[in-house]
């Protein structure tokens, strides 16, 4: 790693990755091909590999392992989720928080007349967001889907409470676990039906891997098709998971990745890191909370996963993180794919996002903070 790059955009992707996810997609391009795809030694090898990472997924989610399917990441996941519970129509309700890997088929879905959609209004008070939930649902209300935490600030929805919600309604709840796995324990057991999330953030997977993760109840339709390795001589989709979900060749490394993430989270303690990561965002508030030209996008009535939005007064987004840049600081500006959640916010021109991982340290934070404190582009 370039010792002169700090990255603090680890909720887009978590860099650097652990040892352990190095070494395992180095082992998969060295000693695996191609799985289910033959009876020969090399994929019969292959396969067990995938199956093991199979189990290991499931057993941290406390799932069943056929009900972890394999996806591009979490875009393609909560497509599959959204689009597949949603096939024959009805009402679904998202939150005004999602980002677009949600609001995007959902919308698309509502402007074909396929489906009616309600937008549920997010606040501090996990009761009161359960209500506004609760006032929307109709008689033909199919699903409920809602990010775990914001993307843009963070904020921890009230998932669980959802999960009571739908499970008294009979609602499907898909939840978009992007930026709360491998930070905060969440499992299928909690009532979630579909757990969607991606593998290259808080697992410390690869790029290119993402979980749909289904407790069997709610049939998702596939909406690709082709080959699974699987009934290959119907040319109809299998109807069983995980094989209905995953068409075509495996990403064999990122699947390996995926599972060495979840040993490092063993290893090291989900709870350990959450608290370190969450550290670094107090430090880092703290050293900006007497600095007037800084509006940090936190409630104190409100629960968060380890990111930081901010804005630098009358100076744009994007030119502050590019100046950090300049300065060997990675930090996400703008929409963050989220226009839901900028628009709940009144963030017109987007925002900072700080997020940092296990990796980062009290030193850089605070260099980081003296930086913004003392930026020339605030004398222009």
């Amino acid at each position: 790693m370039n010792k002169n790059i700090i990255n603090f955009d680890n909720s887009a992707t978590t860099f650097p990755k652990p040892l352990e996810v190095r070494h395992a997609v180095s082992l998969a391009v060295r000693e695996y091909g191609n799985a289910g795809r033959g009876g020969h030694i090399l994929s019969q090898k292959t396969s067990s590999a995938v199956f093991s990472a199979r189990e290991n997924i499931a057993d941290f989610f406390d799932a069943q392992p056929e009900n972890v399917v394999f996806a591009l990441n979490c875009t393609h996941a909560l497509n599959m989720a959204i689009q597949g519970i949603m096939a024959g129509g009805g009402h679904m309700i998202i939150s005004e928080l999602e980002h677009n890997s949600s609001a995007r088929p959902a919308f698309e879905l509502l402007r074909q007349n396929k489906i009616r959609l309600s937008v549920a209004r997010v606040f501090p008070d996990d009761r009161k967001t359960l209500e506004s939930f609760r006032e929307l649902i109709l008689p033909d209300t199919k699903a409920i889907v809602c990010t775990g935490a914001s993307n843009v600030t963070g904020q921890i929805l009230p998932f669980k409470l959802l999960a009571g919600l739908c499970r008294e309604k009979n609602i499907c709840l898909i939840v978009d676990g992007a930026q709360i796995t491998g930070i905060i324990d969440v499992r299928i057991s909690d009532g979630i039906n579909i757990l969607c999330t991606a593998g290259h953030k808080g697992l410390y997977g690869i790029s290119g891997t993402g979980l749909l993760i289904s407790d069997g109840k709610f049939p998702v339709y596939p909406i690709l098709q082709g080959g699974t390795g699987s009934a290959s001589a119907s040319l109809r989709q299998p109807l069983f998971l995980p094989d209905s979900l995953e068409n075509g060749t495996l990403n064999v490394a990122g699947i390996m990745s995926v599972s060495a993430g979840i040993d490092f989270i063993r290893k090291t303690g989900m709870n350990k890191i959450f608290q370190h990561e969450s550290h670094l965002c107090d430090l880092f508030i703290d050293s900006l909370k007497n600095f007037p030209q800084i509006i940090i996008y936190r409630s104190p009535d409100a629960h968060y996963v380890p990111i930081v939005s901010f804005n630098v007064k009358n100076i744009n987004s994007e030119d502050v993180s590019a100046v950090l840049s300049e300065k060997g600081f990675c930090l996400r500006a703008g929409f963050h794919c989220s226009a839901l959640a900028h628009n709940a916010l009144g963030t017109l021109n987007g925002t900072v996002r700080f997020s940092p991982s296990v990796f980062n340290s009290e030193r850089e934070v605070l260099a980081l903070a003296n930086l913004i404190k003392n930026l020339e582009i605030h004398k222009k």
